[in-house]
């Protein structure tokens, strides 16, 4: 004969199934992160794409040519799932300004989508080159490493001097050439320590302009010196009211180790072991930061902009930011947020900024399925407990031949 226990065991073993199978499951493609400073996640090891040179390095020592070549898809466009984003939408008709190093227009997967004014044309750097094809690169000859928005226009800025540090001045110069050339996204891919009151106002003006501006969080982590050693403050110009504020982020959702703190962030996107091409030849590199991530944040309002083009900048950000991931900081869904459906009509016509809730798709018959299972599972813990329960107590109440305890005893007193 079995025990009450064993039977009570095997209870306990179907209703911890149960449960499990109720449980969410893991993203698939979640990675370690410990695989990605010296490879895309996919274990592809390219040269990496410095963000700045070394200012004693001479004035011709630009990051040279890379000889080697991915293979197949890195991990971030697999995370942002862009093969079934470019079925609903490229970004066609939209320019995206991007302030940066520069972007040579004739760069392998760019050729004739760059415009790039003055010095912007040269990037010795190679890191605007980079971020362009992570925005609108067409894959050059490598579907898979297409940008988010492939048929969007570039519009190349120069925010640094030539070898990579950025310039409040030349910043603020760069975004008021973006409001005047009436670009749709405005991307800054550089940030500040200080509040620069001509950048302020630059940035002011493009968004009434219009413009939808993204800019990085923070600046990329220098490559020598730990990020945790600099104390937390606001950058800029992410840290200007109405600009959306993008942070770099693993696979697993977390900050990389030695980024440097910040808060306010709105959004994040994939930073760490990015693959795109660079200025020179057709090979590509390794890139990594809130640059990166600010670019990758930048196609994707490309190709809201382009799926919705009566929608107002408010509207745009509030597509990218309500239809994100749930995380510690919303993870950047690109699919979603041109799917979504806007549940206030007037919204997606350019009505009042910041008044257009974002209605997603209808979700009761599985809420009703998910309380059903909740339900189940909350009647099937009480029935293990009375289970329980009745191992515990009924052999004492045979013991007792059913009587109550107590009753019968006799007085000990």
């Amino acid at each position: 004969m079995r025990s009450p226990v064993h039977g009570t065991a095997r209870l306990l073993s179907g209703a911890g199934l149960a449960a499990a199978l109720l449980l969410p499951a893991a993203p698939a493609h979640a990675l370690p992160p410990s695989v990605l400073p010296a490879a895309d996640g996919q274990g592809q090891r390219l040269p990496g794409m410095p963000a700045t040179l070394d200012a004693d390095a001479g004035q011709t020592a630009c990051t040279p040519a890379s000889g080697e070549k991915a293979k197949k898809q890195d991990w971030s466009r697999q995370r942002l799932d862009l093969d079934r984003l470019h079925r609903h939408g490229t970004g066609a008709g939209v320019t995206v300004a991007l302030v940066d190093t520069g972007v040579v227009a004739g760069a392998t997967g760019l050729d004739g989508r760059v415009t790039a004014q003055g010095a912007a044309g040269v990037d010795c750097v190679g890191h605007g080159t980079f971020l362009a094809g992570l925005i609108a690169g067409d894959g050059g000859g490598t579907p898979g490493l297409a940008g988010v928005a492939p048929r969007a226009r570039i519009l190349a800025l120069r925010g640094t001097d030539e070898r990579g540090r950025a310039d409040a001045d030349l910043v603020a110069e760069a975004v008021r050439d973006a409001t005047r050339a009436e670009a749709g996204v405005i991307a800054i891919a550089v940030a500040l320590p200080r509040r620069d009151a001509g950048l302020s106002s630059a940035v002011a003006e493009a968004r009434r302009a219009g413009a939808v501006v993204l800019a990085a969080a923070t600046p990329d982590p220098p490559s020598r010196g730990a990020g945790d050693e600099i104390p937390a403050r606001t950058y800029w110009p992410a840290g200007e009211p109405g600009v959306l504020s993008v942070a770099d982020m693993l696979p697993n959702g977390a900050r990389p180790d030695g980024s440097l703190r910040t808060g306010g962030i709105a959004l994040a996107a994939p930073g760490a072991g990015v693959v795109s091409g660079g200025p020179r030849g057709d090979g590509h590199y390794l890139g990594g930061g809130a640059s990166v991530a600010t670019a990758y944040a930048a196609g994707a309002a490309a190709v809201v902009r382009a799926a919705h083009p009566g929608a107002s900048p408010a509207v745009v950000t509030r597509r990218l930011t309500a239809t994100a991931y749930p995380g510690d900081v919303p993870q950047l869904d690109p699919y979603a947020a041109v799917t979504a459906v806007l549940g206030d009509a007037a919204g997606a016509t350019g009505g009042r900024a910041g008044s257009d809730p974002v209605s997603l798709r209808d979700t009761s018959a599985a809420d009703r399925a998910t309380g059903r299972a909740t339900l189940f599972v909350l009647l099937g813990s009480a029935a293990v407990l009375c289970v329980l329960w009745a191992a515990f107590a009924v052999p004492r109440a045979r013991a007792r031949g059913w009587r109550a305890a107590g009753a019968g005893e006799p007085d000990r007193g």
